[in-house]
Parts: C-alpha cells; sequence; structure tokens
C-alpha cells in the first residue's frame, strides 16, 4: 500500500532541525485541514497555494513531493 504525501511528509518532522522540509512537515502536523489522504501534485500545490502560509516558498513543497514520489518509486 503506498503513503499518502502526508505521511511521508510526518516521517520528516524534526522540531530540532533547521531544515525546511523538517519545518513544513512540523507547520502541515498543526494545519487542520491539509489534506491528509492526497496523494497527487496539482490537488496538494493548489491547496498550499490557498492556505499555505506556512510555506516561504511553494520550492519547498516541490522538492518534499519529488522525494515523496522518490520514496513511493513513482518516477512518473
Amino acid at each position: 500500500m503506498h503513503k499518502t504525501f502526508y505521511q511521508f511528509l510526518m516521517s520528516q518532522r524534526d522540531p530540532e532541525n533547521s531544515d525546511p522540509l523538517a519545518h513544513f512537515a512540523d507547520a502541515a502536523f498543526f494545519d487542520q485541514q491539509f489534506p491528509q489522504q492526497e496523494k497527487e501534485y496539482e490537488p496538494l500545490s493548489e491547496y498550499l497555494e490557498l492556505n499555505g502560509s506556512y510555506l516561504p516558498s511553494m520550492s519547498i513543497f516541490d522538492q518534499a513531493f519529488e522525494r515523496y514520489r522518490a520514496s513511493e518509486g513513482n518516477f512518473n
């Protein structure tokens, strides 16, 4: 069974880490509206563009999504 993006992101949480991905994961954890069941790029990107004020740059999401795809073995 493939993980959702949120499940992957939660595996990156580390409040002690200064890495932008760790900060993104921590912030998403506290975002009660985050689309936790989503696996696709477009709906996640749209959500974050409209609601992700905690994300200083969408490039952080892009990098995170690429890592997610690689972790799931989905390179398409």
